[in-house]
């Protein structure tokens, strides 16, 4: 197995403390908000035997077997994360697989180019992912029902919002929460900037359940997106809890530090809380227009200490391992490519000592046998 040397990405809303903290190390007083483990090209975990793209591309077969090429193709197909947020990041949705492929198609078509600022769609692939706490964690997943944000916004008493309340109060679901979003977001901006300064005065007063609306306005004033977050949950996950983000869910992470992975897509629509380019008719037609719970994950037991996260995805399936003081080696052996990561504690991974931060690649096939006192996730695919 392979140690991991990993990027840490220095994006404007991570925590300056929390990665820092987790690894043992000082802060640099710059946001340190997500470190990337895998071979995405645009950060690639690097290794003794080169970057982790250039050892899978070597030989795919033997570094990730013969089934998960035949199934993903020559490539690690998910990417984890840690992610450590300090203030509210953009609120977006992702697209399912077919209009990744089909968006990509057009944008390549119209000769749009891969960086340009208004691009959507960067590659062919979807992106669901998953977040799992591993300290308290504020964020906002999947619509309210619209009942429920009518007397979320009507509880501010802003007169220029009692139309979205009348609206959402008045047409069925899926109607009454798409023209209420698409008002929002085609509205007047600077009657918009008003709106949203009424709003998060009322929120900051009220407190209570407003009390996350008026912290991210406070990160993104006079921005649509404070409004557009008062449609969707607020979820407060506890260590341990997870979030599965599927296809056209509308979400956003605001604070906390967890483990995070996804299929390896950087495809993102934007519905606000961002300086970057909103396509709010591409926007529109990816959002899932429908209300329920978010569905908060917690672990299910599996075998020899194994607690699985289960989400209907198959390019990545994550666990967690709990390993007590003088208990056994786990022989973690699998036919498929695997990323063990320490997030406490002290455990030993082959020849390698993980602690804190710490990672390896497990080629398909090799030993892997674990031991020491720690939680350790595992991150691989399903065949």
């Amino acid at each position: 197995m392979d140690r991991l040397d990993n990027t840490i990405r220095p994006y404007a809303w991570g925590s300056p403390t929390a990665i820092p903290h987790l690894l043992g190390v000082e802060p640099s007083g710059e946001p340190q908000a997500e470190m990337w483990m895998g071979a995405h090209p645009g950060a690639p975990s690097r290794t003794a035997r080169g970057t982790l793209v250039e050892v899978i591309a070597t030989d795919p077969e033997r570094e990730l077997g013969a089934e998960a090429v035949a199934k993903f193709g020559p490539h690690l197909p998910f990417l984890l994360k840690i992610l450590a947020a300090g203030a509210p990041l953009s609120l977006q949705v992702h697209p399912d697989l077919r209009q990744a492929k089909e968006g990509y198609a057009d944008e390549e078509r119209r000769g749009v180019p891969v960086d340009a600022p208004h691009r959507n769609y960067k590659d062919a692939n979807h992106k669901p992912e998953l977040i799992c706490a591993l300290t308290e964690f504020d964020g906002l997943c999947g619509f309210r029902a619209p009942g429920e944000a009518a007397d979320l916004l009507a509880a501010l008493d802003v007169d220029s919002l009692k139309p979205y309340v009348d609206l959402l109060r008045a047409h069925p679901e899926e109607a009454a929460l798409r023209e209420v979003l698409t008002a929002i977001l085609t509205a007047d901006p600077a009657e918009m900037t008003r709106t949203v300064t009424e709003a998060a005065t009322a929120c900051a007063r009220l407190g209570g359940d407003h009390a996350p609306y008026a912290g991210i306005a406070h990160h993104y004033p006079g921005d649509p997106g404070v409004l557009a977050a008062m449609l969707l949950n607020h979820v407060r996950l506890q260590p341990g809890e997870a979030l599965f983000l599927g296809a056209g869910i509308p979400h956003a992470y605001l604070s906390g530090l967890g483990v995070e992975i996804m299929a390896n897509s950087d495809n993102v629509l934007r519905c606000g809380l961002t300086p970057k380019h909103v396509d709010v008719p591409e926007l529109l037609r990816i959002v899932r227009f429908e209300a329920g719970d978010p569905g908060v994950l917690r672990p299910e037991a599996a075998r020899d200490g194994e607690e699985v996260y289960e989400t209907p995805i198959d390019e990545f399936r994550l666990s967690r391992y709990v390993l007590p003081a003088g208990a056994p080696a786990h022989d973690l052996t699998l036919r498929t490519p695997q990323i063990l990561l320490c997030t406490a504690g002290s455990v030993r991974a082959g020849e390698h000592e993980l602690t804190p931060g710490g990672s390896v690649f497990v080629p398909a096939g090799e030993k892997a046998e674990v031991a020491g006192a720690g939680t350790l996730f595992r991150a691989t695919v399903v065949v």
